[in-house]
């Protein structure tokens, strides 16, 4: 594999009688792929030679509904349904390992425990008030260089490049929204929607908040902002992947009417290592 490679490349392959959208993720060693239309034999083979061109240790496929039971059959496994992610029509998260210890989950009775805990818990769906010492707005283009380094403070490793500055700009020119919480001009806690226009879904993602600032219901508020501004677009599914070994995001979620499908193995580098990723998602209506 050459050494020049980008941190990520997305691209658009056209068969004979198949277009499949590659997203090929160096950072993480994985090959995702987000949409794909017409023979679905061809475009598995041609998946599977493009990660092992580039030595990748993880394939998943958002499959439609008429697909999964086909790419079961080639040994892939169900991780995971995106629920409502095809405009209202559900993605089946299916997944294929070249790596043994990409595929051992470490931790997987732990997060097990976690996630227990986690829907015992009472569901807190009204807004909290922004205390009166902090703001809420949107990002603008001139926040990327506080948004990185608030990731970079929070993650020793992240799934994508948020420590610069110039990948968070470029992302707001891509569509991402970024709703934030200052204090007095600092940064203290941010996160993002990463919008799909074209199947009405948004990825509720890049949640961080400053330790001494937690528990507060700082990221509560900033998911209710960004459902706001997702309602208002006319997009219908939010989704978030929280590190299965979080309580706290994982109860955020919960709390805020998200529901559980699935947990993805060894998904991403996060923090130190790559870890087990919990799948939420929510249907989003207007009040």
């Amino acid at each position: 594999m050459p050494n020049d490679l980008p941190t990520s490349h997305m691209e658009v392959e056209a068969g004979s009688d198949y277009t499949v959208s590659f997203y090929l993720d160096f950072m993480n060693k994985r090959l995702r792929i987000d949409d794909y239309q017409g023979n679905v034999h061809a475009i598995y083979e041609r998946i599977a030679d493009v990660a092992k061109s580039y030595a990748l240790t993880k394939i998943f496929i958002k499959s439609r509904e008429q697909d999964w039971q086909f790419f079961l059959g080639k040994g892939c496994m169900l991780e995971g349904i995106y629920k409502g992610y095809f405009r209202g029509m559900d993605a089946y998260c299916m997944a294929f390992y070249y790596d043994l210890e990409r595929r051992t989950s470490d931790y997987w009775m732990e997060e097990d425990q976690i996630l227990h805990k986690v829907l015992a818990l009472s569901r807190k769906p009204d807004r909290p008030a922004v205390p009166e010492h902090l703001d809420l707005r949107i990002a603008l283009p001139k926040d990327a260089e506080k948004l990185s380094r608030l990731y970079s403070q929070i993650f020793q490793t992240y799934p994508t490049p948020m420590n610069d500055p110039q990948y968070v700009a470029k992302t707001m020119q891509e569509g991402t929204i970024y709703y934030l919480v200052e204090s007095q001009d600092e940064l203290i806690s941010a996160a993002s929607a990463e919008i799909n226009t074209m199947y009405a879904n948004a990825e509720m993602t890049d949640c961080a908040t400053l330790p001494t600032f937690r528990n507060q219901g700082l990221m509560r508020l900033l998911l209710h902002a960004l459902e706001d501004e997702l309602v208002a677009r006319q997009i219908t599914c939010a989704y978030s992947l929280s590190r299965a070994l979080s309580f706290g995001m994982n109860a955020v979620f919960y709390q805020m009417g998200y529901a559980y499908y699935g947990r993805l193995t060894k998904n991403c580098d996060i923090y130190d290592k790559y870890e087990d990723m919990n799948l939420w998602a929510k249907t989003l209506t207007r009040p």
